[in-house]
């Protein structure tokens, strides 16, 4: 990894690729496919695939990567959390940022993944437009959840909370409340659209809307806001 790389999220002039290093040993055609996803785009390249879980730390310590989607059980011993693999990795490769990954469809994981260190989270079921969001967003220095985990934070939020007549988060649409979330998490308006498939301005429109219904005036209220309603923990952001 150069010391002075730039990672805009066109390419232009002579930028240097985000360098990805997938760890997914035990889902050789998952790893396939994400590396066929990453090697697509124009502003990232997979530059090592580990081949067993010994390799693992030092293929990671030789190649330096910038980003690394990590299956996160695979360095587990019995009884250790995720914290203790991505501890590993991340002292294999102190430069690089991680993104755990669950393929054992354990969605509620996140929240531990990102309190043991990771910077990112994605599950098996992610999206090639996931995938890629994931390693632009950790490269930049942002925090990554998918949208549907996002949405499912949502859904389990408005299942379990009380419902106030004039609570003004009542009043928010599902798709204001996804945005919500997401920004309180650092994601920008060009990240989120690109998570949710839509165009900057309607996110824009929307989180305007959402700012205005709730009364926050920046993301430092809006932080705090989805903090104090419990819609997110402190201790994972």
């Amino acid at each position: 990894m150069t010391a002075a790389r730039e990672h805009p999220l066109g390419m232009p002039g002579d930028a240097v690729p985000i360098e990805v290093m997938l760890a997914i040993v035990d889902f050789p055609m998952l790893s396939a496919a994400f590396r066929a996803v990453i090697d697509k785009e124009r502003d990232m390249t997979v530059v090592v695939e580990a081949t067993s879980r010994d390799a693992i730390l030092p293929q990671a310590r030789a190649a330096s990567p910038d980003v690394i989607i990590l299956e996160y059980e695979l360095l587990s011993t019995a009884g250790a959390g995720p914290a203790e693999p991505i501890d590993q990795v991340r002292s294999a490769a102190p430069g690089a940022k991680i993104v755990a990954l669950d393929c054992r469809c354990a969605n509620e994981q996140f929240a531990i993944a990102l309190k043991a260190g990771a910077n990112g989270f994605l599950t098996r079921e992610a999206l090639a437009d996931d995938v890629v969001s994931a390693v632009r967003a950790v490269a930049a220095g942002h925090t990554y959840v998918s949208p549907a985990i996002v949405t499912r934070m949502v859904d389990t939020y408005v299942r379990h909370a009380p419902v106030a007549a004039d609570d003004p988060y009542e009043q928010l649409t599902d798709r204001e409340r996804q945005i919500l979330l997401l920004a309180a998490m650092g994601h920008t308006n060009r990240d989120i659209a690109r998570s949710l498939h839509l165009s900057e301005q309607t996110v824009h429109y929307n989180r305007a809307n959402l700012m205005e219904k709730l009364g926050l005036h920046d993301r430092v209220e809006l932080l705090r806001y989805t903090v104090r309603r419990g819609l997110l923990n402190p201790s994972v952001l």
